[in-house]
């Protein structure tokens, strides 16, 4: 695909919804088509309906378009506003509101809304690949402040805060996840889910750390005391993410449920790692992980 210069190139290119098809099945499947009902190749495309084909495997036999499987299926909002939209939330630095992509797109807030949670999961990194080398690891907090009478009541200022973990391999990628209940537990058991043993790891003295030189090979920078390097040993390249990540939430979207928290982080983490990609190559990448379907249901209720 063509490098694009800007979104108003990236619109003329995707200026109707069959050049949108054209890429998604070319993107999806490349030269042949799968039914997503079975899974066979055996298929053949409709010469009166040319976005529809049919399985001619016996035992299925049922027709598909290759929006059938994937976060494009059965929307009513044509594939122009969809590859718009995933092409900004690809690419722009901070993300966007759904108030602002509704501006751009034409629809409505709430449709906005429910596209950006969509492309959120298209841009989760399920990849089940472990950090290793040098890694270093760190969590923040996203949330509100303490209301007065709260405070009154003897709260902590982290009590209506929310945690994120995170983890990220020099010169390589970061994983995110959100913590709901904060403690050293459920912080090792990250760390584990997310870093490859015997890895050197980099983290501040916090205590839910201290038992992880049994398996790595640990070190730690202590903030209390003004260290904030020493040497290789600093967690400052997770700490200028987290940096990335707030200005994202709170100069964008202001407030970020914990409920919906971990795509927020999803979005972020993947503009982080595809850092090295031009604009289409992002675009791109997300077009392959476009497989799954999040309902609007499962999007409020899940």
């Amino acid at each position: 695909m063509k490098a694009f210069k800007s979104m108003i190139e990236f619109s003329q290119y995707f200026n109707t919804e069959e050049k949108c098809r054209e890429i998604l099945e070319e993107q999806r499947w490349g030269d042949t088509p799968a039914c997503p009902h079975c899974g066979s190749t055996n298929a053949c495309r409709f010469k009166t309906d040319n976005k529809t084909f049919k399985c001619r495997e016996k035992e299925c036999r049922k027709k598909f378009t290759v929006t059938v499987g994937t976060v494009y299926e059965n929307t009513k909002v044509p594939l122009t506003k969809w590859f718009l939209a995933t092409y900004i939330l690809a690419n722009h630095s901070k993300g966007i509101s759904s108030t602002q992509l509704a501006e751009w797109l034409n629809v409505t807030q709430k449709t906005a809304w429910f596209l950006n949670h969509r492309i959120r999961e298209m841009l989760t990194d399920n990849a089940p690949e472990l950090l290793n080398k040098i890694v270093e690891v760190d969590e923040t907090y996203v949330g509100g402040k303490l209301k007065k009478e709260k405070k009154l009541k003897g709260a902590k200022p982290m009590d209506n805060k929310t945690m994120v973990f995170g983890a990220i391999q020099r010169e390589g990628k970061l994983k995110t996840k959100v913590i709901a209940e904060n403690n050293a537990d459920n912080i090792q058991r990250a760390v584990y889910e997310y870093v490859e043993v015997d890895s050197n790891l980099f983290t501040d003295e916090s205590h839910a750390y201290k038992k992880m030189g049994a398996d790595y090979n640990h070190e730690t920078v202590n903030h209390r005391a003004k260290e904030y390097a020493r040497g290789i040993v600093h967690t400052n390249t997770i700490e200028g993410y987290w940096n990335l990540l707030k200005k994202q939430i709170d100069g964008i979207h202001h407030f970020v449920s914990p409920k919906h928290l971990q795509r927020y982080c999803n979005e972020s983490t993947y503009r982080y790692n595809t850092r090295s990609m031009n604009q289409s190559e992002r675009f791109v990448e997300a077009l392959k992980q476009c497989s799954g379907r999040l309902t609007y249901n499962n999007l409020i209720n899940g």
